[in-house]
């Protein structure tokens, strides 16, 4: 036993993040009417921060109503860190003008958001909570070893501190990108929390054996408390290539389908927990 922790602490060490971060990503709506001091242009701008005023008040609600921290400085600093949250957006669902009886011209947008907190703030509530299922996902994605040489082959490893879905993607020195996790002969998406996965490994049917061109390559982990949105590939092999343009993989992945809640429901806003992280790692001839 003492020997296998040795072993897990070593690989963690070898671990290089270019980054990592927690999100939570949101629907929300936004109104607003022109009267007579606004442009069209200025009332559907005036709707929109609404809608991100709104994506970023759900993803606080959520966050507090999913995350049970027992820390109370933890806490705190995981609130404080979505009270002072960016809001980046990822899709206009939904966008209508339309007359009101007494306000006239009105505009209505619907968006997606990602709503992504502090990220200082949350370092600190990261390296207190990274195991404990009670704080928002976090998922660690680590390789055996910071550089390899032709021939060698790399190992990757996941573990989340709760259930996830997860993607990983092996963007390669020329920036090619090859979907590994799920695969062809892997269709596994859920993966469950305090379990370490092993890539490749099981139904596997590649190995990522270091080959020219040599440099610096990253593997992409995408996770969330949610399906995934969808990207396009195609089958290559053991693994699948990625068809999607490398700048829209991110975009797209973060197109979760969050399910609605009922009408008249006080259940807190539906939403999604998001996690991103890159290894980065360098091979040689």
């Amino acid at each position: 036993m003492k020997r296998c922790l040795f072993v897990l602490l070593v690989v963690f060490f070898f671990a290089s993040h270019l980054h990592a971060s927690q999100s939570t990503i949101a629907e929300a709506e936004g109104l607003a009417c022109m009267g007579y001091d606004k442009s069209r242009k200025q009332t559907e701008e005036e709707a929109l921060a609404h809608a991100k005023r709104k994506a970023a008040e759900y993803a606080s609600t959520y966050i507090k109503s999913e995350t049970r921290v027992k820390d109370f400085q933890l806490e705190k600093d995981l609130i404080e860190a979505y009270a002072h949250a960016a809001v980046k957006l990822i899709q206009e669902v939904e966008r209508i003008w339309y007359k009101d009886a007494s306000s006239g011209d009105c505009f209505k947008v619907r968006i997606k958001a990602e709503v992504v907190p502090d990220s200082r703030m949350m370092n600190r509530v990261e390296k207190g909570i990274s195991i404990d299922p009670s704080g928002p996902l976090f998922v660690q994605a680590w390789t055996d070893k910071k550089e390899y040489k032709e021939s060698e082959k790399i190992k990757i490893y996941l573990r989340g501190n709760k259930p996830f879905y997860a993607r990983l993607v092996y963007k390669g020195a020329l920036g090619d990108m090859l979907q590994i996790l799920p695969n062809p002969y892997r269709s596994e998406k859920y993966f469950n929390g305090g379990t370490i996965y092993e890539i490749p490994s099981g139904s596997d049917r590649f190995d990522l054996e270091v080959s020219p061109p040599f440099g610096e390559e990253n593997i992409i982990l995408y996770a969330s408390s949610d399906p995934l949105g969808e990207i396009s590939t195609a089958a290559k092999g053991g693994v699948f290539q990625v068809k999607t343009r490398p700048e829209d993989v991110g975009m797209k992945t973060r197109g979760i389908k969050i399910g609605e809640r009922e009408e008249g429901s006080s259940a807190p806003p539906k939403a999604a927990e998001f996690f991103e992280d890159t290894v980065r790692v360098t091979t040689r001839k």
